[in-house]
C-alpha cells in the first residue's frame, strides 16, 4: 500500500473514532462530572485526535516536504507524552479505573518518545530497512490499538463502578 494512502485511510479512521468517541461521552454524561474520569475521557479523545493529526500531517508533508511531517510529528508527540504523564500522575493519586492497560500507560510515553526521536532524527529508520514515515506509520498503529485497549478497559470499569451498590 503506498503510504499516502496508508495516511489518508489511517486518519479518516482516527477521526471516525474519535466521533464513536464523542457519541459514548454523550450518552454517560456521569463521566464528564467525576474530575478523575472526565481526565480518562480527555486522555481517550486526545489517543485518537493527535494520530489523526499526524496522519493528516504524513499527508501534506509526505515525500516531497518531509520537514512539514517530521516537525508536526514532533511536536504533536510532545503533546502526546506530556499529556499522558500527567494522566499517570493524575490517575496514581485519584479514583480513576486502574485497570492493567491503565496501570502500564507509560508505555504510551515511550511510543510517543519514539515518534519525536524518529521525527527528530529519521535516519534511526534505516537499519530498520524501512523509509522514517513508514517506521512512524508503524508506531501511530500501535498508538491506536493501545487506545482501543484503554476504551475497552475504561468502559468495562466505568460499568463495573455503575453496577456496584452505592
Amino acid at each position: 500500500m503506498d503510504v499516502s494512502t496508508f495516511y489518508a485511510l489511517f486518519s479518516a479512521t482516527c477521526f471516525t473514532l474519535l466521533g464513536l468517541w464523542w457519541s459514548v461521552v454523550q450518552r454517560h454524561e456521569e463521566w464528564l462530572r467525576n474530575p478523575d474520569q472526565r481526565a480518562v475521557v480527555g486522555g481517550v479523545y486526545l489517543s485518537f485526535l493527535l494520530p489523526a493529526l499526524m496522519g493528516l500531517f504524513a499527508q501534506v508533508g509526505g515525500t516531497e516536504t518531509p520537514a512539514i511531517w517530521r516537525v508536526s510529528f514532533v511536536a504533536i508527540a510532545v503533546v502526546g507524552g506530556v499529556s499522558t504523564m500527567r494522566l499517570l500522575r493524575r490517575s496514581r493519586n485519584g479514583t480513576a479505573p486502574q485497570g492493567p492497560l491503565m496501570r502500564h500507560q507509560w508505555v504510551v510515553v515511550v511510543v510517543y518518545a519514539l515518534v519525536a526521536v524518529i521525527g527528530a532524527v529519521p535516519e534511526l529508520a534505516t537499519p530498520l530497512q524501512v523509509t522514517p514515515i513508514q517506521a512512524e506509520a508503524v508506531l501511530l498503529i500501535l498508538l491506536v490499538l493501545i487506545a482501543h485497549g484503554l476504551v475497552w478497559e475504561f468502559m468495562v470499569s466505568a460499568a463495573d463502578e455503575d453496577e456496584s451498590p452505592a
